[in-house]
């Protein structure tokens, strides 16, 4: 940015997928000019993928699974992108096996070395094993009162203690929730049946979604440095809610991760997508994205995830503290929303969201703006 101020329609901070999808909108349907700023040398936000210098495709910031929740999603973004089937399969190192994970009967014929014939017989089983909590309040309680301790200790209670860095008991119920439970054998990680990755990648989804004329991307462009040199009549952003304001009232707890990338020369490493390893190891899983990106090429990419403290905003640590902590800054945006000033996606609402989610949101943020507009 020169001395001179930039003007634009709609400033939009980040180009992950909330930016990207709100540019597209707002330039196509409502022909605005809008100005990307994003403060990392790439576009797709955490999606970012790209090929190594063997030519295999992987997710730099950790797996993202595409399923969908609402077709709606999943028809506006295939004007985008051609699609290929998502086989999301995950296992649970546990006890020097893998375990199918998300729990269901066939993890817990082989954790307990029963046969159930009926969901009936697992039901039974399961409840003998329960904690009975009327009302759990945290993430422990909630998975005791689901499959009792032992499956607790050895599938959630450590893994948790390293990817958030505290005990399911000071997380929101919600934290450990998010995982299925089921009383069947459907052994794919999700329960939607819309499960599709986009087949050339998701960066090369993102970058045909900006295309527009009207949509000018600035890489390496750090908002706080830079905001008092745009006019704009709309901003989104889509960063750290805190960071916005200066940390008025403090700073939230974010979770971060470190990736260590190997590659290999084989075709696979691996029986499924990913492995998890709740009890053994510093990392908390291994992902070969080649099983669900299915590229046909004799090179593999295995990436090996370590939870740290610092570092790039990954994860929102839904505690007490943080959740009232960010109560007081949504006072704040709150107040902002008629200046047409919004705050969208996982850093600007401190909320884990899957990316669909966070699709959708940003779709219905678009009609919120029209129709102030109009």
């Amino acid at each position: 940015m020169n001395k001179k101020k930039y003007n634009t329609d709609v400033l939009i901070v980040g180009s992950g997928p909330v930016g990207c999808v709100l540019a597209e909108r707002l330039s196509k349907k409502l022909k605005l000019k809008c100005l990307i700023i994003e403060k990392r040398k790439h576009i797709a936000g955490n999606c970012y993928d790209l090929k190594n210098k063997k030519g295999v495709l992987y997710h730099k910031y950790g797996p993202h699974y595409l399923r969908f929740r609402n077709k709606k999603v999943f028809d506006y973004l295939s004007s985008f992108t051609k699609w290929i089937k998502g086989d999301y399969i995950v296992k649970s190192f546990v006890r020097n096996k893998f375990l199918n994970f998300p729990i269901n009967i066939n993890t817990i014929e082989n954790f307990f070395d029963v046969k159930l014939k009926s969901k009936k017989q697992a039901e039974i089983f399961l409840k003998s094993k329960k904690i009975r909590i009327s009302s759990p309040k945290n993430s422990e309680e909630f998975i005791l009162s689901k499959v009792g301790k032992e499956l607790y200790e050895n599938f959630y209670k450590n893994y948790s203690l390293k990817q958030w860095g505290i005990h399911p008991k000071f997380l929101d119920k919600n934290v450990l929730g998010r995982v299925p439970i089921r009383l069947n054998r459907n052994n794919y990680y999700v329960n939607e049946k819309m499960k599709f990755m986009p087949k050339n990648g998701y960066t090369a989804m993102f970058n045909e979604m900006i295309s527009n004329r009207n949509i000018t991307l600035k890489l390496n462009t750090d908002f706080m440095r830079v905001k008092d040199k745009i006019n704009y009549k709309i901003l989104i952003y889509t960063g750290p809610i805190d960071k916005y304001f200066n940390y008025k009232f403090g700073k939230l707890d974010w979770r971060s991760l470190k990736f260590k990338f190997e590659t290999h020369k084989k075709n696979y490493l691996q029986d499924c997508v990913q492995y998890n390893y709740p009890n053994n190891f510093k990392f908390t899983r291994k992902v070969e994205i080649k099983h669900v990106t299915k590229q046909k090429i004799n090179y593999t990419v295995l990436s090996k995830e370590y939870p740290v403290e610092n570092g790039d905003p990954f994860y929102p640590i839904n505690t007490k503290k943080n959740l009232n902590l960010y109560s007081k800054y949504l006072k704040l945006v709150k107040k902002l929303q008629k200046k047409q000033i919004y705050f969208e996606g996982r850093l600007a609402t401190y909320k884990y969201m899957n990316t669909d989610e966070v699709i959708e949101k940003a779709l219905n943020l678009f009609e919120t703006i029209k129709k102030k507009i109009n």
